[in-house]
This record gives C-alpha cells, sequence and structure tokens, in this order.
C-alpha cells in the first residue's frame, strides 16, 4: 500500500524541531567522550555531527537514514539501493563542510514501514503484527506500529477478516511510529508475552531501553524461531519518502520482512521496541529500525 504524505505546514515544522533536538543530542553524545588530544582538523567535533545531521534532513533523500555512532564519533548515515547517483551525490555536497564527521554505508534492499506481506493482525488494506500487550487499569491495548494504526480503524485476527480484535485508539505517525489498539472482544485472549509460530512463549514483565552492543531479539507468529541481532545506533532517523520522517529509532542487525510493522524487539523478559521498517529479509539479513517503547508508554500512561 501506498502510505500518505503529510503536506501540512505544522507537520513538517515538528519534524524539523524533532529533528534539530536529535542533532542536540548528537552535540550532547560526543561531549560525553573526553578528546584523545588531536586536532579538530584530524577528528570529527561535536558541532559538525550536529550540522551533518541538519543538512542530510535538508537534503531529504527518501531510503535514508542516520544516527550518532559512538564508537567512531561520526553520523553514521546509511542509504539503500533506491538512493541513486545524483541523490548520493547531492547528500555527499551536503555533507561536504563536515565530511570529517560522516560515515556512509549502503544497504541493499529498501528501507520502507512494513505493512503488508502476512502478519498476525488485520485491517482493511493493511496486515501488520501485535507488538506487546498493555493496559491501563482493567483496559486492555497492544501496541503496534503508527503507520499500521493510520492505515486502519479495525482491527482483525485473521485475513478474512471475521474475528474482531478492536479499534485503533491511538496513533503517531510520522514523527514518532507507534500506535494502539484497544481489545473489544472479551474472546480474544492478552496474555503479556510474545510467541512465534512454533508455540515459542516469551513472558514479558516490563519496558525498558536498550544501549548500543546489546543483543535483542523479535518474533512474530509467522516466524519459525526467534531472531536476534544487535543494537548498532540509537536516536536514528529515517526518511521513509513522501514526507514520512521518523525520528528518535533504535537501529539493529534484525531481520524483518513486510507484514513485520509493529513487531516486538526485546531481551529476555523487557520490552525495547517495536519494528517500524527497515530493509532487506530473514533469508538474506538486512536492517531494521524500531520505535522504542516505553515512549510509547509514557505517551498514552501504560503500564505492559
Amino acid at each position: 500500500m501506498k502510505l500518505r504524505r503529510s503536506s501540512s505546514p505544522r507537520r513538517s515544522r515538528t519534524l524539523r524541531r524533532q529533528a534539530l533536538a536529535a542533532a542536540g543530542l548528537l552535540t550532547a553524545a560526543f561531549f560525553l567522550t573526553p578528546g584523545t588530544g588531536a586536532s579538530a582538523a584530524q577528528e570529527p567535533t561535536a558541532a559538525a555531527a550536529a550540522h551533518a545531521a541538519e543538512a542530510v534532513l535538508e537534503a531529504d533523500v527518501p531510503g535514508t537514514a542516520w544516527s550518532f555512532d559512538p564508537a567512531t564519533g561520526t553520523l553514521a548515515l546509511t542509504a539503500d539501493s533506491t538512493v541513486d547517483a545524483a541523490e548520493l551525490a547531492r547528500l555527499k555536497r551536503a555533507t561536504a563542510p563536515y565530511a570529517q564527521a560522516v560515515s556512509l554505508d549502503r544497504v541493499d534492499g529498501t528501507l520502507r514501514p512494513h505493512v503488508s506481506g502476512g502478519s498476525s493482525v488485520y485491517g482493511a488494506g493493511a496486515r501488520c503484527t501485535a507488538g506487546f500487550n498493555v493496559h491501563s487499569g482493567s483496559d486492555y491495548y497492544f501496541l503496534t506500529a503508527g503507520h499500521c494504526t493510520e492505515a486502519a480503524q479495525d482491527w482483525y485476527a485473521d485475513p478474512a477478516l471475521t474475528v474482531y480484535i478492536g479499534s485503533t485508539a491511538g496513533s503517531s505517525f510520522p514523527g514518532n511510529d507507534y500506535g494502539l489498539v484497544r481489545y473489544q472482544n472479551p474472546a480474544v485472549p492478552h496474555p503479556s508475552d510474545v510467541r512465534n509460530a512454533t508455540g515459542v512463549v516469551t513472558q514479558i514483565t516490563g519496558a525498558g531501553q536498550a544501549t548500543v552492543g546489546q543483543q535483542v531479539c523479535t518474533t512474530n507468529d509467522r516466524t519459525t524461531g526467534v531472531h536476534c541481532g544487535t543494537v548498532t545506533g540509537l536516536n536514528a532517523t529515517v526518511n521513509y519518502g513522501n514526507g514520512e520522517v521518523v525520528s528518535g529509532l533504535g537501529q539493529t542487525t534484525l531481520c524483518s520482512e513486510p507484514g513485520s510493522s509493529g513487531s516486538p524487539v526485546f531481551s529476555g523478559t523487557i520490552a525495547l521496541g517495536l519494528i517500524s521498517g527497515g530493509s532487506g529479509n530473514c533469508s538474506t539479513g538486512g536492517t531494521s529500525f524500531y520505535q522504542p517503547v516505553p515512549e510509547a508508554l509514557s505517551a498514552y500512561g501504560l503500564t505492559i
């Protein structure tokens, strides 16, 4: 399906403020690490990393993502296979003044929000995955990707749309990528766990923030086994195209495919995120981005 393009000036201004805030985080993160005594010309600077992030946003090239890499002190810029030579040249021109603070990586496939392709929850024209079950008092919900809840109002447990689950109760996309569906069918259970197609169940007891280098896992009811990978970046920004820019994401080596949107990202019994999108697949691997769960819980006043 083709996701909506936002043409709202207010939303554009909001996205710009979020991106600039992310740039500020880059600056703060850099100063947490003492310098080695090398000159500014020999190593990246905090200001260069922050300005490079702003320049990439201004270049507005779909299929790109960027985050601060604490291991190298640079802005880690990713471009998927849809970024052509002219767009790549545009990125390089935009970041040329800050070249010492930018590392560029090309990835196969297309960075995209994963909406189609078979998953465990279905709406009219959308198929996604329920992430984590949450509640507020006696009201129960599941969290999923915001671009999913933007696409459909009513959700079902089967592709024929006969087993009703409930309706969208909240949605934040773009900018963020989290959404909320309220359980309205008492016949549909909502335990605090995640499971896959082989019946493997992992209990979820709380939510937390990931760290770079941490091992994380994801699964859904169409996945054979649990797929695990590593967190490679935090506070990443992804430009999916059509004005859909999402900030504050975690970047991982987890595989994901169309239909994976909203899938749980967890470590042990702790909920960490919801798959937003990425490139590649679970046969050859790839790069995935996730929306941190604590932000969504705070926005809606919910508990795992």
